[in-house]
């Protein structure tokens, strides 16, 4: 068991200060001066973290503008809640949309409703005079919430500058989404410091913040101890293992990360994640938790709950 498992507080309070790479700040500043040239802000968020998702400077110099939220990757969370979030954001007074980039579902409703937000203004700015003007939307996303495969999905087009490590997507561009809208890319960016632990852990299990910050081992630990409370059956259910089994090793008289850790072991023996002498590879069943936890193959998952 890796000796960071035993004070996570310190392993992510360091990561808090250390992440925040140069060129953030400088997308931030530049997202700040294209605002004046747009009329509706598209924020994406993942529908499985809506709250640490979302770029707490970002909605503050967003605010006043016409907006609407996207929560992305909604065929990954928990369609209940997904139903909560769309509902909490409205309530708002912020207009919602459920997608899933792969598929495309959700795209043409929320060309649907830009295009509502906006007719008021338009009506309004043809009475003038000005007939035909385009509407002009920014996408902002955080890295890895899908943003190059949304683009792709509105736009009718193949690549976005799609890749697999987050912040990809480098220059500013136009993309024309049909006759009435054209869209501007954005960089993701983070924030200089993460409000709490859980809020870079929730980051961690999307895949949000790279490995290589984060011990990997750590972060599927918490992502088992987080599932053992709200999300037991999805576990058990993947990993052929009994909540009977689950409940005996929870009860044992030893502290509660050790048991949770033996559950953590027994999903890289049911992986066959077993190496010379019987003993159980962690990373690679960390790693395993990891990717089938981000690719909804233990289940369709919300982290974030109202």
């Amino acid at each position: 068991m890796s000796n960071s498992k035993k004070d996570n507080q310190e392993v992510f309070s360091k990561t808090s200060i250390n992440w925040y790479p140069g060129h953030m700040a400088k997308t931030k500043r530049q997202i700040e001066a294209d605002l004046k040239i747009v009329d509706i802000v598209i924020e994406l968020l993942d529908a499985r973290i809506p709250v640490a998702s979302q770029n707490p400077d970002i909605e503050k110099i967003t605010k006043g503008k016409k907006k609407i939220i996207v929560l992305n990757k909604c065929d990954l969370a928990d369609e209940k809640q997904n139903q909560k979030w769309v509902q909490y954001f409205e309530k708002k007074g912020i207009p919602t949309v459920l997608t899933d980039s792969n598929s495309g579902k959700g795209i043409e409703p929320c060309i649907r409703k830009i295009e509502n937000v906006m007719n008021l203004e338009l009506q309004e700015q043809a009475n003038k005079g000005r007939i035909g003007r385009k509407i002009r939307a920014m996408i902002i996303g955080i890295p890895n919430v899908g943003k190059s495969s949304f683009i792709n999905r509105i736009s009718k087009r193949t690549t976005a500058g799609v890749g697999n490590k987050p912040g990809v997507t480098k220059q500013k561009q136009w993309i024309r989404i049909n006759d009435k809208i054209e869209l501007l890319d954005t960089p993701g960016v983070l924030w200089p410091k993460f409000e709490s632990q859980q809020v870079a852990l929730n980051l961690a299990f999307t895949g949000t913040i790279k490995e290589d910050i984060l011990q990997r081992v750590d972060i599927a630990y918490e992502l088992i101890k987080f599932l053992m409370v709200k999300d037991k059956e999805k576990i058990c259910q993947r990993y052929k293992i009994t909540e009977e089994w689950i409940e005996e090793k929870l009860k044992q008289e030893q502290p509660e990360n050790e048991n949770i850790y033996e559950v953590m072991l027994e999903i890289g023996r049911k992986r066959g994640c077993v190496i010379s002498g019987g003993k159980i590879d962690e990373e690679k069943t960390a790693r395993i938790i990891l990717d089938e936890f981000k690719n909804g193959i233990i289940g369709k998952i919300t982290i974030e709950r109202i």
